[in-house]
């Protein structure tokens, strides 16, 4: 600690050496915990802080900023003391910088190991120590050489991500047409809800073995499995054929149906597992807004493509039921290669070979609190989306009687702004609010007001005449400016959400934290697929009154996930909304 602390304040809890490399000044000098920065003293060559309560845990870990909000430095791992005690006691210890959190093995490993090897070789750091995080432009270094740099390291990435996109918009394209043929066999909706089921049962199984499969076996192994099921799912859609919706057989093309969604469900989960992953594995762990705005993208980004998939699948089955098949087939196909030739089978991978498969269970607290609310939160969306939704649009006796590629782009287009307004959540929405990056507290604030939306809708469709005596331009006037709503308050909810389980999870467990958390999501689905069938084909006298009564279910689980929510161990950071006023201190 050296001299510097006995001129720290009593009340500092941690007083940490400044690294020898660093050249720092004192103005406006502070630490950042997690989102919440407060002020910090420097006495000769020590930096004291006074860590705010949240911060009180075993493994403390902040950063030291200076007025500019630059990085100066941060240590990863601190440990805090009880603070009751005089200048003259030690108040905590620092180790020095690690390489990384915990056993995993990540991006950044490889990108420090390879940019210390390198420097060694050169015989020169371009001014930065090997211990520290290599991102950002380097001293002396070219802007040729940062981009060759940047790509080396962000390749894993870039290949992931697009894997992930195109298999998303095979994703959306298949399950527009298994529905809208289905509609057009003369399945209802119940029949076809129950198509969807191993889809979503394979989904919870799948989400809990997948953040196994990638703690063992690594991120390349479940994501090419995932594209090679995909291929099996849509290959054995080719055989469904239209006799078996004859009176006798609909038995027969419901389990055919499934079992072809079962694989499509197991694959999506293995490979979204390494779409997720892959930002926590690049990202360090003091950067969250870079992690929120990273996650907000690529999650965003896909949805937008399932979106794109959505209008294809539907725009195609137009032609003919086998050509829609086969452009999934050659989407599938593409993504394949880059992922088996261009990532390390190491990616991704626990060091520790022993896991199993209880550790799956025994998550952290806000892990556990954040995925019932994921639960309540998708089923909200489900009551009514993914089954009763297409069936009133395409319904010509009581819903708006609208063609498949009226009906997919409709859909569609609530996924594509969906996708939009999650990649552009935390620039556009929620730093100009002062909510960036986001806590408990900004996930309460819209959690409660995406109860507004369906609330609006079950109204209109249960206590008014206009869905009853069937007025269409109403009806188109109600509905989808009450979708738009829904669309935008749910956007700004699965960003915030999608950025807090890769927040709360543990560096060396992110496979199985994500894992554990996306079957959650998937039973949340189920859910509500399941119940949305059930209300809408036998909820009233007719299909008005059960989607009518669908949108009432979606108030329910909207509030559920609310009041779930207040759970969370997560206060840092307060609530406002701007920068004038303040809800949460």
């Amino acid at each position: 600690m050296g001299d510097g602390k006995a001129c720290c304040p009593a009340g500092s809890k941690l007083c940490c050496s400044v690294p020898s490399s660093v050249d720092i000044a004192a103005s406006g000098l502070k630490c950042r915990f997690g989102s919440v920065d407060v002020p910090a003293m420097l006495c000769g060559d020590t930096v004291c802080c006074a860590p705010p309560q949240l911060a009180d845990a075993e493994d403390l870990c902040y950063s030291v900023l200076d007025g500019n909000d630059a990085l100066l430095f941060a240590y990863p791992n601190c440990e805090a003391s009880t603070a009751a005690a005089g200048p003259q006691q030690d108040a905590g210890k620092c180790c020095a910088p690690a390489k990384s959190k915990g056993d995993m093995v990540s991006l950044q490993d490889g990108l420090q190991d390879t940019a210390a090897a390198a420097s060694a070789a050169a015989g020169s750091t371009h001014g930065k120590t090997p211990d520290t995080p290599d991102f950002g432009r380097h001293e002396n270094e070219s802007r040729k050489e940062y981009l060759k740099r940047e790509y080396s390291a962000l390749k894993p990435f870039v290949i992931i991500s697009l894997s992930y996109l195109l298999f998303t918009t095979t994703d959306g394209a298949v399950r527009m047409i298994v529905l809208l043929h289905a509609y057009h066999l003369g399945f209802t909706a119940w029949q076809t809800a129950v198509m969807f089921t191993l889809y979503e049962v394979a989904g919870v199984v799948t989400n809990l073995l997948a953040g196994l499969m990638g703690a063992r076996w690594g991120i390349k192994s479940t994501l090419l499995t995932g594209l090679t099921l995909q291929l099996c799912g849509i290959g054995m859609l080719f055989g469904w054929q239209d006799a078996w919706a004859a009176n006798g057989e609909v038995t027969k093309g419901i389990v055919f149906a499934t079992a072809a969604q079962m694989l499509c469900g197991v694959a999506k989960d293995l490979t979204k597992l390494g779409g997720k992953t892959v930002t926590k594995l690049v990202t360090p762990d003091e950067r969250e807004s870079r992690l929120f705005k990273v996650v907000s993208f690529i999650t965003g980004f896909k949805n937008s493509m399932k979106g794109v998939g959505y209008f294809i699948g539907a725009a195609a089955l137009t032609f003919n039921y086998y050509f829609a098949l086969g452009i999934l087939v050659l989407l599938v196909l593409a993504a394949m290669p880059w992922a088996a030739v261009g990532l390390s089978n190491q990616l991704g991978r626990a060091r520790k070979e022993n896991i199993k498969l209880s550790v799956l269970f025994k998550q952290a607290y806000n892990v556990n609190v954040l995925s019932v609310a994921r639960f309540f939160l998708f089923g909200s969306r489900d009551m009514w989306f993914e089954v009763p939704l297409p069936f009133f649009l395409r319904d010509a006796v009581h819903g708006f009687g609208w063609e498949r590629v009226a009906v997919g782009a409709v859909l569609a287009g609530f996924i594509i702004m969906y996708g939009q307004v999650q990649s552009w959540t935390p620039q556009l929405v929620l730093q100009p609010l002062k909510q960036s990056p986001a806590n408990k507290y900004v996930e309460l604030l819209w959690n409660g007001l995406l109860c507004v939306a369906p609330a609006f809708l079950a109204v209109m469709f249960l206590c008014t005449p206009i869905f009853v005596e069937r007025q269409l331009q109403a009806m188109a006037g109600v509905l989808l400016p009450g979708l738009l709503l829904y669309c935008v308050l749910f956007a700004v909810n699965s960003s915030v959400h999608s950025f807090l389980i890769v927040k709360y999870a543990d560096g060396n467990k992110v496979a199985m934290n994500v894992g554990f958390y996306y079957m959650a999501n998937a039973m949340g689905r189920l859910t509500g697929t399941l119940v949305s069938g059930a209300l809408y084909t036998f909820g009233g006298s007719s299909v008005v009154y059960g989607l009518g009564w669908c949108f009432v279910a979606s108030v329910g689980f909207a509030a559920a996930s609310t009041a779930v929510t207040v759970l969370l161990r997560d206060d840092s950071g307060g609530l406002r909304c701007g920068s004038k006023l303040t809800l949460v201190q």
